[in-house]
Parts: C-alpha cells; structure tokens; sequence
C-alpha cells in the first residue's frame, strides 16, 4: 500500500507541475550572454574547431540531426537562408557523423561550418532542450536571440532580421 501511495503523490505532483508549466516558455538563458566557449572536431575532417571562432558574427547557428524528423522540415529554409548569404554554423546533436554526411548530402548542406557533438555535452553548455534549435550569434559574439524548434520561413526571416537591430 505504501509504494501506491507514494506513487500516487508523485502523479499528483507532477499533474500540478504540468498545469501551471506553460510549454510555449523557451529557456532563454544565454540569451544577451557570449557564446560558450567550446571547442567541438569538425565534421569534414575531425579537426577541433573552436565555436567562438566559427560563430564570428553575425551568424546563425543551428542544431540539428539526421534521427531528427523536425530537422527535415526545417532543411529547405537554412537552405534557402545559405542562397540569400545568410552564414550557418551546424552542430550535429548526438548524431554519427556518417548519418550527418548522408542526411547533408540527401537534403542539402546549408553550413559554413559543420561541426559534431557526439556525446551531446555542447547541448548542454548551449541549454539546448531539443533539435532542432537555432541561435543567433551577434558581431560582438554574443547570443542576441534563440528559436526553439523548426524555423519556418518567417521564422527565419525574423531571427536574421534581429541581427540588424
């Protein structure tokens, strides 16, 4: 009877967490903070690749991965955003490296700068809560604004338009 109860408390309490969690709320804590200073292998050829260096603003940065269905949907637009100029550093999200090449090379390769996060550990210095997340990275290198999910084209076309301001 005890184990019941105590997972019966339990039910309760996250049922009031779920009621008063708004999920529309995105983490914004690196928001008008510098890019962490990580240093991740590229992608092409393993090589480390500081990110503070490979996100010289102003840039967009994009998390994604090739298991990531969103990511799909959201390709066409960083596609479409690399023909307009716009520079895009990926960072492939607890994804092989060979999946990312195929998921590139299937629906197009948007970035300046490919670089891989095997084991997801730059997700967390970034408060990445899922893929696909996209930042964007001011001239002074510093997060002016983060989009959580997949960008649409007037998603897009307004976190670039931040970067203006």
């Amino acid at each position: 009877a005890l184990p019941l109860i105590a997972l019966a408390a339990l039910a309760l309490l996250f049922g009031l967490f779920a009621l008063k969690h708004d999920p529309r709320v995105e983490p914004q804590a690196l928001v008008g903070k510098p890019t962490p200073d990580l240093v991740l292998p590229s992608l092409d050829d393993g090589r480390p690749v500081r990110l503070r260096d490979a996100a010289k603003g102003p840039v967009l940065v994009n998390i994604f991965a090739s298991w990531c269905a969103p990511c799909e949907i959201e390709q066409p637009v960083l596609v479409a955003l690399k023909a307009r100029g716009v520079p895009l550093v990926g960072i492939a999200y607890k994804d092989a490296p060979d999946n990312t090449k195929a998921f590139l090379n299937r629906l197009g390769d948007p970035f300046t700068t490919r670089l891989v996060d095997r084991d997801g550990r730059a997700g967390i210095e970034l408060g990445v809560t899922g893929v696909p997340e996209t930042y964007l990275v001011g001239a002074d290198g510093v997060i002016l604004a983060k989009h959580t999910g997949p960008l649409t084209e007037q998603d897009a076309t307004d976190l670039w338009a931040k970067a203006a301001r």
